[in-house]
Protein backbone atom coordinates (compact mmCIF):
# COMPACT_ATOMS: atom_id res chain seq x y z
CA UNK A 1 0.00 0.00 0.00
CA UNK A 2 2.73 2.47 0.94
CA UNK A 3 4.72 1.86 -2.26
CA UNK A 4 1.67 2.48 -4.43
CA UNK A 5 1.00 5.73 -2.61
CA UNK A 6 4.64 6.83 -2.97
CA UNK A 7 4.64 5.97 -6.66
CA UNK A 8 1.49 8.08 -7.18
CA UNK A 9 3.11 11.01 -5.40
CA UNK A 10 6.29 10.69 -7.48
CA UNK A 11 4.18 10.39 -10.62
CA UNK A 12 2.36 13.58 -9.71
CA UNK A 13 5.65 15.39 -9.00
CA UNK A 14 7.03 14.20 -12.35
CA UNK A 15 3.90 15.46 -14.09
CA UNK A 16 4.31 18.90 -12.50
CA UNK A 17 7.97 19.06 -13.54
CA UNK A 18 7.15 18.14 -17.14
CA UNK A 19 4.29 20.65 -17.27
CA UNK A 20 6.63 23.33 -15.95
CA UNK A 21 9.20 22.55 -18.65
CA UNK A 22 6.68 23.02 -21.45
CA UNK A 23 5.16 26.17 -20.04
CA UNK A 24 8.56 27.87 -20.24
CA UNK A 25 9.83 26.42 -23.49
CA UNK A 26 12.80 28.22 -25.06
CA UNK A 27 11.79 30.70 -27.73
CA UNK A 28 8.27 31.05 -26.38
CA UNK A 29 7.61 34.17 -24.40
CA UNK A 30 4.66 36.25 -23.34
CA UNK A 31 3.26 38.57 -25.99
CA UNK A 32 5.20 41.79 -25.86
CA UNK A 33 3.22 44.97 -26.08
CA UNK A 34 4.09 47.01 -29.13
CA UNK A 35 2.76 50.53 -29.29
CA UNK A 36 2.31 51.91 -32.78
CA UNK A 37 1.67 55.61 -33.20
CA UNK A 38 -1.59 56.62 -34.85
CA UNK A 39 -1.39 58.42 -38.20
CA UNK A 40 -5.13 59.13 -38.37
CA UNK A 41 -7.29 59.64 -35.28
CA UNK A 42 -11.06 59.88 -35.08
CA UNK A 43 -13.04 62.23 -32.87
CA UNK A 44 -15.15 60.46 -30.25
CA UNK A 45 -18.89 60.84 -30.53
CA UNK A 46 -20.26 61.36 -27.01
CA UNK A 47 -23.54 59.38 -26.73
CA UNK A 48 -26.63 61.58 -26.31
CA UNK A 49 -28.05 59.38 -23.53
CA UNK A 50 -24.77 59.63 -21.60
CA UNK A 51 -24.97 63.41 -21.92
CA UNK A 52 -28.52 63.43 -20.56
CA UNK A 53 -27.38 61.28 -17.65
CA UNK A 54 -24.25 63.44 -17.14
CA UNK A 55 -21.96 60.42 -17.28
CA UNK A 56 -18.20 60.23 -17.67
CA UNK A 57 -16.14 57.11 -18.17
CA UNK A 58 -13.31 55.26 -19.82
CA UNK A 59 -13.39 52.37 -22.28
CA UNK A 60 -10.47 50.07 -23.12
CA UNK A 61 -10.49 48.69 -26.65
CA UNK A 62 -8.19 45.98 -27.97
CA UNK A 63 -7.35 46.51 -31.64
CA UNK A 64 -5.59 44.26 -34.12
CA UNK A 65 -3.55 46.33 -36.55
CA UNK A 66 -2.49 44.99 -39.96
CA UNK A 67 1.06 45.57 -41.21
CA UNK A 68 -0.22 48.43 -43.40
CA UNK A 69 -1.55 50.24 -40.31
CA UNK A 70 -5.29 49.65 -40.75
CA UNK A 71 -7.35 48.26 -37.89
CA UNK A 72 -8.66 44.80 -38.78
CA UNK A 73 -10.66 44.22 -35.59
CA UNK A 74 -11.63 46.10 -32.46
CA UNK A 75 -13.46 44.93 -29.35
CA UNK A 76 -14.03 46.44 -25.93
CA UNK A 77 -12.21 44.86 -23.01
CA UNK A 78 -13.65 47.08 -20.30
CA UNK A 79 -15.65 50.18 -19.61
CA UNK A 80 -19.16 51.56 -19.24
CA UNK A 81 -21.55 49.76 -21.64
CA UNK A 82 -23.07 53.06 -22.75
CA UNK A 83 -19.70 54.26 -24.11
CA UNK A 84 -18.56 50.96 -25.68
CA UNK A 85 -20.16 51.34 -29.15
CA UNK A 86 -18.73 54.85 -29.64
CA UNK A 87 -15.24 53.76 -28.51
CA UNK A 88 -15.19 50.63 -30.70
CA UNK A 89 -16.43 52.64 -33.69
CA UNK A 90 -13.73 55.29 -33.21
CA UNK A 91 -10.99 52.68 -32.73
CA UNK A 92 -11.97 50.81 -35.88
CA UNK A 93 -11.44 53.98 -37.96
CA UNK A 94 -7.93 54.74 -36.65
CA UNK A 95 -4.89 54.23 -38.88
CA UNK A 96 -1.42 53.52 -37.52
CA UNK A 97 2.19 53.58 -38.70
CA UNK A 98 3.15 50.63 -40.90
CA UNK A 99 5.04 47.74 -39.28
CA UNK A 100 6.65 44.48 -40.32
CA UNK A 101 3.85 42.33 -38.88
CA UNK A 102 0.35 42.40 -37.43
CA UNK A 103 0.22 43.77 -33.89
CA UNK A 104 -2.30 43.96 -31.07
CA UNK A 105 -2.66 47.07 -28.97
CA UNK A 106 -4.92 48.34 -26.19
CA UNK A 107 -6.39 51.81 -26.64
CA UNK A 108 -8.07 53.83 -23.91
CA UNK A 109 -10.87 56.27 -24.69
CA UNK A 110 -11.98 58.79 -22.08
CA UNK A 111 -15.44 60.28 -22.17
CA UNK A 112 -15.97 63.36 -20.03
CA UNK A 113 -19.31 65.04 -19.49
CA UNK A 114 -19.19 68.75 -20.27
CA UNK A 115 -21.73 71.18 -18.80
CA UNK A 116 -21.69 73.39 -21.90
Amino acid sequence: MITVRKSRIWGFVLLLVIAGMFSRAPGVCAQEEVTRKPKKQVKLQYPALASQMKLSGTVKVTVVIAPDGKVTSAHATGGHPLFVPAAVDAASHYEFEPAAKETTQIMEFKFAWDKN
